[in-house]
């Protein structure tokens, strides 16, 4: 193993040894948490290793090339450490994993064998089971401009650098009723279009589901009451309590990124563009072909 602890390495070479392993996980929240296959917990990094999770891993598959690093980690879902109703909330989604070989005698004597992120996550009969992604993983993502009529950047992102906190483009209120996690009527409220939110997000900002979020898919009125409507429920329970955003959308149009936003500076896509019918057009039999405008 490159890199591997002198003192460690002193260790593993009596062939007596009294080695572990340690995971800390780190969600997308800021939520760290740290188990470990010993019967004690142990304590560094400023992460505390707890041992009566039942958290296990299947051996790290690595190599020296490009090919991607995986393995498998086995673990019992309890309400003090990882719960189902977090999983299917979405809570670990794409959470930091890091792995050592350690000395449970001496913690500092230790070894991070893998770091990645948490793929897919099964569970059933009180256990789950995630897949760990080593950081090679993102050599399989596709990389590139895309050159298209719309833009290509995320509202709010460092690529379109609009502020969404700026007045006038989001709103916290509470619900009057939920439908299914999905449809959220509000009273009627002044001060924004119909549509305005539409292609926008709703965030959670208090309540069971604190920090989930959905895109809309519609805004509208209905009655007196505001309707929000998401392409997708929320993957938890939500209450009329629970404080909720509403961010405002944008359909991605050159005009609406101009007039709406006045971000025009920032636009990332490319509205004049010809099109496929401009692409297969037969040659013109103008006589004068001097490579200016068809038109």
């Amino acid at each position: 193993m490159s890199g591997l602890n002198a003192e460690l390495h002193a260790h593993l070479q009596t062939g007596i040894t009294s080695t572990c392993r340690a995971w800390a996980l780190e969600r997308k929240d800021g939520t760290i948490m740290g188990f470990t296959d010993h019967d004690g917990p142990l304590t560094f990094d400023g992460i505390s290793f707890r041992a009566d999770t039942g958290l296990s891993a299947l051996a790290i598959q690595q190599s020296t090339g490009l090919s991607v690093d995986n393995t498998e980690a086995l673990g019992a879902l309890s309400d003090v450490s990882i719960s189902e109703e977090d999983i299917e909330a979405g809570r670990y989604d794409g959470a930091e994993i890091r792995a050592w070989l350690v000395n449970w005698q001496d913690v500092r004597q230790r070894h991070l064998q893998f770091r990645g992120t948490i793929g897919e996550l099964r569970r059933s009969g009180g256990a789950f089971e995630a897949e760990l992604r080593g950081l090679t993983e993102a050599l399989n993502r596709p990389l590139g401009r895309v050159y298209q009529k719309p833009c290509s950047a995320v509202l709010g992102d460092e690529a379109c650098r609009f502020d969404v906190d700026t007045l006038g483009y989001s709103k916290e209120l509470t619900a009057v009723e939920i439908m299914e996690r999905r449809a959220f009527r509000f009273a009627e409220f002044g001060g924004f279009d119909t549509g305005w939110f539409q292609h926008g997000r709703l965030k959670v900002i208090s309540g069971a589901a604190l920090g989930l979020s959905g895109l809309l898919k519609r805004d509208y009125i209905d009655g007196s009451k505001r309707v929000i409507e998401l392409w997708h429920p929320l993957r938890a329970d939500v209450r009329i309590e629970d404080l909720l955003r509403l961010e405002s959308g944008c359909d991605k149009r050159a005009e609406t990124c101009r007039l709406k936003f006045q971000n025009f500076y920032n636009f990332q896509g490319f509205p004049d563009i010809p099109g496929d019918d401009w692409s297969i057009t037969d040659p013109s039999r103008s006589s004068g072909l001097d490579g200016g405008s068809r038109r």
